[in-house]
């Protein structure tokens, strides 16, 4: 049992780290490469770690190789075009100035309830309001709508809007981000003001804190 123990324990950082190598995509916006990996690594680490006579560098060694290819496809596809619509493909215009493209829409095994359904989870519930719609290699869909339906931006106004910047977390779970605190270029002094305005007395009691560009700190107390 401790054998079996540390040998998915060794199988399970190898993957964690396989993973952080990999990049920060999540599963719905992996390319097909890249999710085809992501199975077969599932599958050979599974052996090893149920299989007690099988050798653990049976397991290590072709996830190893899959991480050596995927890193060699990847480097691939961002240095070539070409490549890259081999590897990845090349989006799919499924909506085009307003008309349907049922050619593409087969192509792609893509039904019109699928597109209605997408259409509705990006906030656009009338077809008749999409000027295009682009089916992207990792099965997104982007959408842009026609010109009179665009959300109304303040260019379009003529208005300036003020400068918002990033917010920069000051407090998490009870712990100053000093760092955060260095970038905003506050110190501790004026941080503890700004609690005692939230009638903060202590730290531990705060859940999330934030800080705006124009130094306009906002505090979230923890429940109880």
């Amino acid at each position: 049992m401790l054998i079996l123990f540390f040998r998915t324990l060794i199988l399970y950082v190898l993957v964690v780290i396989f993973m952080r190598i990999s990049g920060k995509q999540q599963i719905g916006q992996l390319q097909p490469y890249e999710l085809v990996v992501a199975i077969m690594i599932a599958d050979l680490v599974a052996i090893p770690m149920q299989n007690k006579g099988i050798p653990l560098l049976s397991g290590i060694i072709p996830v190893l190789t899959l991480l050596v290819s995927q890193l060699f496809l990847s480097y691939l596809s961002m240095k070539s075009l070409r490549a890259r619509a081999i590897i990845c493909g090349t989006p799919t215009i499924l909506i085009e100035k307003g008309k349907i493209l049922t050619s593409e829409l087969q192509k792609e095994r893509y039904n019109i309830n699928d597109l209605l359904e997408e259409l509705r989870v990006k906030g656009y519930p009338n077809i008749a309001d999409v000027e295009y719609a682009i089916l992207e290699t990792n099965g997104n869909l982007s959408v842009i709508p026609k010109s009179d339906k665009k959300p109304v931006t303040p260019q379009d106004l003529n208005l300036t809007p003020q400068y918002e910047g990033l917010p920069l977390p000051i407090i998490i779970d009870g712990r100053i981000m000093h760092q955060n605190m260095q970038k905003a270029s506050i110190d501790m002094e004026w941080l503890n003001e700004q609690l005692k305005m939230w009638k903060i007395q202590n730290v531990k009691e705060v859940l999330f804190a934030s800080l705006d560009a124009n130094k306009v700190l906002t505090v979230y107390r923890k429940e109880g």
